[in-house]
């Protein structure tokens, strides 16, 4: 059993923004049987907007994990995540700043009639080597608590950073709302289930707090993987491991992590420009956890983002075929 997970493991990721990304992307070399659970709460830019338009489901992040699992052409990738000139925070009515991947998706919807199926027609399309999954098909929102208590509406507004205090509660709207059945098929049968990097309490919770997956991931026998930021951004600013641990507790107590990946090299220096800042790979609760990662998986051309082949590698030796 365990030779046949390490060379079929089954893994479900969940997330859905660049993180999850260049998780899909370093694992693909090992792992055919992948499946991505996304946030459905994205508000802002070309997602956004075409949600508010044509009241459908924001496309973006599941058109970025498409791409990134998709056997296409690589000129058919290219237009997948090919962005228009402009403002993608620009006019709702306007063509600018938009994804051509997430016009495709919505005109699949209008022309199938349901964005479950266009969504299953646009992996066919694009030959994509796993599965897509929305972590509901209904229209969530969400909201935020800072310590101080003041409410942060929208997921946009939470990531752009406007408001005063430290962020310590995010909240779904509906709290109530229903998951696809395949999502908790994918939980159940998973040999692995990899949390994170991505925004905290824009893509990651979001997906952690919709019932159906609480259930899930409470019930699964998965080995279950944290893979840290390398950098806060505003929404986590000046929060170490730990924090991020804490948050996470906060919102899915159910959830126990065997594995926790930090990057451990933070030399290759920020621009003096950039909002970002690099997370300390030190944290004071490490004795909870049994294993616990350390290592080099920094892209340096590009400081605040994770290098594929460096975390694919850890992954697959330190985790998959432990």
């Amino acid at each position: 059993m365990a030779d046949t997970i390490k060379k079929h493991p089954k893994i479900v990721c969940l997330g859905g923004g660049i993180g999850t990304v260049q998780v899909i992307r370093a694992i693909r070399p090992f792992a055919t049987d992948i499946t991505v659970v996304v946030s459905m709460a994205d508000d802002g830019g070309s997602a956004g907007r075409l949600r508010r338009l044509y009241s459908v489901p924001p496309p973006g992040d599941l058109i970025n994990c498409l791409a990134a699992l998709s056997d296409a052409e690589p000129i058919l990738k290219q237009l997948l995540t090919y962005r228009l000139e402009g403002n993608r925070w620009g006019n709702e009515n306007s063509i600018e700043g938009h994804k051509i991947g997430n016009l495709i998706l919505v005109a699949l919807t209008k022309i199938l009639g349901d964005f479950n199926k266009a969504l299953l027609e646009a992996e066919r399309i694009f030959s994509c080597k796993g599965k897509i999954l929305p972590s509901t098909f209904e229209n969530v929102s969400i909201y935020a608590q800072t310590t101080k208590g003041e409410e942060v509406m929208g997921e946009e507004t939470i990531d752009l950073g406007i408001y005063k205090d430290s962020l310590y509660r995010v909240f779904i709207k509906p709290n109530n709302v229903q998951t696809p059945i395949e999502v908790v098929g994918a939980i159940n049968e998973a040999d692995f289930i990899i949390v994170g990097p991505g925004d905290l309490y824009t893509t990651i919770l979001p997906v952690l707090l919709v019932p159906d997956i609480q259930k899930a991931l409470d019930s699964s026998g998965a080995q279950k993987v944290f893979v840290t930021n390398i950098a806060n951004k505003r929404e986590t600013k000046g929060y170490t491991i730990d924090q991020h641990l804490e948050s996470i507790q906060r919102h899915a107590p159910y959830l126990k992590f065997d594995y926790i990946l930090i990057n451990n090299n933070n030399k290759p220096p920020l621009s003096s420009q950039s909002s970002y800042e690099y997370i300390d790979p030190r944290f004071k609760s490490a004795q909870k956890y049994t294993n616990i990662l350390h290592a080099d998986i920094i892209d340096e051309k590009f400081p605040i983002q994770h290098d594929i082949h460096k975390l694919g590698k850890i992954i697959y030796n330190k985790i998959i075929n432990k």
